[in-house]
């Protein structure tokens, strides 16, 4: 167990936007970051990081939460691998309490392979450091293929002995069960036989993001023509090739900074990269590229360089994936090496300078890099350069930006010595082909955020009823001043257009919440009205002045007046709140958030987020103007008393109206002065903030 000490540590010393930052890349929004969501597909920010408040919300899906939930939900970790996580990226020390047996067997499936991977990981490391057979057989093929200690260490390289089951006797002496290293593909089991999967092999540690071993690959040394060169773990619960790139773990940082991705084939080749002096670059790990590893670097930069060898058939084979980053919308470069060298060779053989100016010099578009290697195919055969241009105009076809689009197909054009107009029928045709499956796809990708009001209810009405009666005159005219509210104008004909209906009293009661979540603690002069009768008897409101807390006026208000939150999410949450605020003078937004549960921390999240979807989707851009947080905390608090007040009575009287739909004029006058009452009320109510409510 992890003492309360550190976890209060980890929460005071973590940062929310540094640690979102490792994983996803973030642009300043304001006083905020926002950046692409890590949890959906998409190519419109969605994924917002509040630094003041110490929470992030991914309005893609509804996450959120505080810097654990986050991992969490990214990383899959538990709860205490979150924290653990983060004490080692501030360099805080973990206390522990020791774990009962009882404990132990309760750590997870999952958990438990994470945990064989890092033993396996410690030990291939310690054979090559430190065993003959690793110094003299894995260390020594490393420094041949000129890899400093440095580079050893910063990749975890290994060595699996030549022994049969060398490994799994040392696993299985420690402790670890059998069970979880074959589930792991680190061991082979036959029966009542158990062997090495990567028996005499040299060892790179597969890592996710966040640095947790996933998976190994190894490369063979010896010849031996009945065993693969490169052999990789087998797929599990904690490893799936096809979401994995080798080396993202070290090049995150570099790649946000740098805002390019460098991609490569083999392991040799980032590390190469890596020891001259560029971090940013990931390999796919000899596997064709898919869309989910494609995302994984979206999340860091939208610019890809794919660096390819002078293999001409390896190439041909590889400019496949090009297609795929430009269906996710990034921006695609080639880079090839001269005929006989790789990124690995290649590297080795120049210095940081040198390296860099190639890639800058000999990185062409995407377009130009294709029609180079297809026209070489299609020599002077005009089916096949025909083929040639439809190939490339499928791959103009992926880009989702229309100007892009157009230049490329321009530069087709001028490439291939084809009219434009040629070029725009096929793409139209192509794009036409996938429109349906295309425009499903949108409809799920983006989901705009759009509310109708409709506040205009029908005027309660009765077949006995005198259209002259003035209580019903009276409500008539509320109701005008409530079209008149919500349309700038004079109430109009219905139009038989369906609207979204807001329901004012969850959105009046996420605002108390919010209200106490923000300001609780704060104390402000409050300007109260008080009910009484002039000299003539007329209802008026008086103000009186008192100085209390945010959550004492809430509170007492809402007391005073018998209200009940409607929403049971709100109701528990607004109890946990004032309780909170009863007892602790010096409260924190997020202190209070890392204690509760997920699901409640996830909804108060949601809360205090919300405004910032504004400034995700740039509405003052697009004329859409939302009020700002200008006035003072005071008012604030009073006027969403005010106007939840202002409701209810709207309710009552409604509820009153409808008492008069059932009874004659004559039976319900009692009734209709109680509305005209109400009506008066809400008058008052009204002039008290300056508008129609």
């Amino acid at each position: 167990m992890i003492s309360k000490n550190t976890i209060d540590a980890v929460f005071d010393t973590s940062r929310v936007e540094e640690v979102i930052g490792d994983f996803v890349q973030l642009k300043k929004a304001g006083s905020n970051f926002k950046g692409l969501s890590p949890f959906s597909d998409e190519r419109t920010p969605s994924f917002m990081v509040s630094p003041v408040k110490q929470i992030w919300k991914d309005f893609s899906t509804g996450k959120g939460g505080n810097v654990v939930a986050f991992l969490m939900e990214h990383e899959h970790f538990t709860y205490p691998e979150a924290i653990k996580y983060l004490a080692k990226k501030y360099n805080i020390e973990v206390e522990e309490t020791e774990q009962t047996d009882e404990q132990k067997q309760q750590a997870n499936e999952r958990e438990s392979m994470y945990l064989v991977s890092e033993f396996a990981n410690t030990y291939f490391k310690d054979v090559l450091l430190n065993k003959e057979e690793g110094k003299a057989i894995g260390l020594s093929y490393f420094k041949e293929r000129g890899f400093t200690d440095e580079t050893i260490e910063k990749f975890s390289l290994g060595y699996s002995p030549e022994t049969w089951d060398a490994f799994t006797k040392a696993a299985l002496d420690k402790g670890y069960k059998l069970e979880y290293l074959e589930k792991t593909g680190l061991t082979i089991v036959k029966g009542d036989k158990q062997f090495d999967r990567f028996k005499g092999r040299v060892m790179f540690p597969i890592q996710s993001m966040s640095g947790r071993v996933l998976g190994f690959g190894g490369r063979i040394l010896k010849t031996d023509k009945k065993a693969a060169k490169y052999l990789n773990s087998p797929e599990s619960d904690i490893y799936h090739k096809s979401k994995v790139l080798y080396g993202i773990y070290q090049a995150k940082q570099a790649i946000a900074k740098e805002d390019n991705c460098y991609l490569v084939e083999g392991y040799t080749d980032v590390i190469q990269f890596n020891q001259t002096g560029i971090s940013n670059v990931v390999a796919s790990s000899g596997t064709a590229l898919t869309a989910d590893q494609i995302r994984l670097v979206n999340r860091l930069t939208n610019n890809i360089t794919v660096l390819f060898d002078g293999d001409a058939a390896g190439m041909r084979a590889s400019i496949r994936g090009i297609d795929l980053i430009l269906e996710q919308g990034m921006n695609v470069k080639v880079c090839t090496f001269p005929e006989g060298e790789d990124p690995d060779s290649f590297a080795k053989q120049n210095t940081l300078d040198e390296l860099k100016a190639y890639l800058d010099e000999n990185a062409q578009d995407f377009i130009q890099f294709k029609a180079s290697i297809l026209k070489e195919e299609s020599k002077n055969d005009p089916i096949k350069k025909a083929e040639l241009i439809r190939d490339i105009v499928v791959s103009i076809s992926k880009i989702p930006d229309v100007i892009k689009r157009e230049v490329y197909v321009r530069e087709c054009s001028r490439i291939m010595d084809i009219s434009e107009e040629v070029v725009f029928d096929t793409l139209a045709q192509i794009r036409n082909k996938e429109a349906k499956e295309q425009q499903k796809r949108n409809k799920q990708k983006q989901k705009p955020f759009t509310v109708e009001r409709n506040t205009t209810p029908s005027a309660p009405t009765s077949a006995n009823q005198d259209p002259n009666e003035p209580p019903i005159e009276a409500y008539m005219d509320m109701m005008a001043m409530e079209a008149t509210m919500s349309g700038g104008g004079a109430p109009s004909t219905p139009k038989p257009k369906a609207k979204e209906k807001i329901d004012r009293q969850y959105e009046l009661e996420r605002k108390i919440i919010e209200i106490l979540l923000l300001y609780g603690q704060k104390e402000e002069d409050f300007e109260d009205l008080i009910l009484k009768e002039d000299d003539d008897g007329e209802l008026v409101l008086e103000p009186e002045v008192h100085t209390a807390k945010v959550y004492e006026k809430i509170y007492l208000d809402l007391q005073d007046d018998e209200v009940e939150f409607t929403n049971p999410s709100f109701r528990e949450i607004y109890f946990t709140l004032i309780d909170k605020l009863n007892q602790d003078e010096n409260f924190k937004v997020d202190t209070f958030i890392n204690y509760l549960s997920s699901e409640v921390a996830s909804q108060i999240t949601a809360i205090l987020m919300n405004e910032e979807r504004y400034t995700l989707h740039d509405w003052e851009r697009n004329e859409i103007h939302v009020k700002k947080k200008d006035m003072t905390i005071a008012q604030i608090t009073s006027d969403t008393i005010l106007n939840l007040r202002g409701f209810l009575i709207d309710q009552k009287i409604k509820e009153l109206s409808e008492i008069t739909k059932e009874t004659t004029v004559k039976s319900h006058q009692e009734t209709l002065q109680d509305i005209m009452d109400y009506i008066a009320l809400r008058r008052l109510l009204s002039n008290r903030l300056n508008r129609v409510i």
